[in-house]
């Protein structure tokens, strides 16, 4: 396996979340949420480096010295942007050059398995741009908002995924894409969108229940639910 860079954008404001503290910061099991984030990607020897964007160095770095020494050194820290496809520029535009392959993972979700770091990793090299994504269970409608709204269509679900990370791509894929998107970087939802703006083509993998997405209190909590079902070696990820 080649060497993979890991971009952690890390400067939302975690508005929905609510309460004083930051989400990245809320304890899961005895380990900040970005502990576990960093931690998932820190621990293997194919991760080369990770760079975290943020807008509060101070609070990553308290997250940082909860890893290992060996762990700590893979890691640096830089300014976030003002949207998340700035932040994962400025990650990217400060990882080694001569790393070919960047990760993209959502600082929220700490549950991440090996085994699905494992998949998008394989699907990337193979395919040249990959992505965790889940398939969608819901019935969809397409409406204009606010509700109330007349419904448009349904939407056919079969072919429909629902996002998840990590997303991976070539450094000089991702770097150029940004410098070519054709919508405002503040209108980029989704890391692989930018690619596939340039019609490049990027590949789902199937990703997992787990890895969810901490963006509410409840969601920490499922979080919680989650690692106790894993049983000890799972909430003792990675300790320092």
């Amino acid at each position: 396996m080649p060497e993979f860079a890991v971009l952690i954008p890390a400067a939302g404001r975690s508005t929905r979340f609510g309460g004083p503290v930051n989400k990245l910061l809320q304890i899961l099991a005895g380990q900040a949420v970005l502990t576990r984030s960093l931690a998932a990607f820190a621990q293997r020897s194919d991760v080369a480096q990770i760079v975290i964007a943020t807008a509060d160095p101070d609070a990553a770095t308290d997250c940082i010295r909860q890893l290992s020494p060996q762990d700590q050194h893979k890691i640096k820290i830089v300014p976030g942007g003002t949207c998340r496809a700035e932040s994962v520029r400025e990650a990217a535009q400060a990882t080694d050059e001569s790393i070919e392959w960047l990760a993209v993972h959502d600082a929220a979700r700490p549950l991440i398995s090996q085994a699905l770091i494992d998949r998008v990793f394989l699907a990337a090299i193979q395919h040249g741009a990959a992505a965790a994504a889940m398939a969608v269970h819901l019935t969809i409608k397409q409406a204009v908002g606010p509700l109330p709204a007349k419904v448009q269509r349904t939407v056919p679900r079969t072919e429909l995924w629902a996002m998840q990370t990590p997303q991976v791509m070539r450094r000089a894929d991702l770097l150029a894409a940004m410098e070519s998107c054709p919508i405002p970087l503040a209108d980029v939802t989704d890391d692989v969108q930018l690619l596939e703006l340039q019609n490049q083509p990027v590949w789902l993998v199937e990703g997992e229940h787990e890895n969810l997405k901490i963006t509410t209190a409840s969601d920490l909590h499922l979080a919680e639910k989650f690692l106790a079902a894993a049983g000890p070696a799972q909430t003792e990820m990675n300790p320092r």
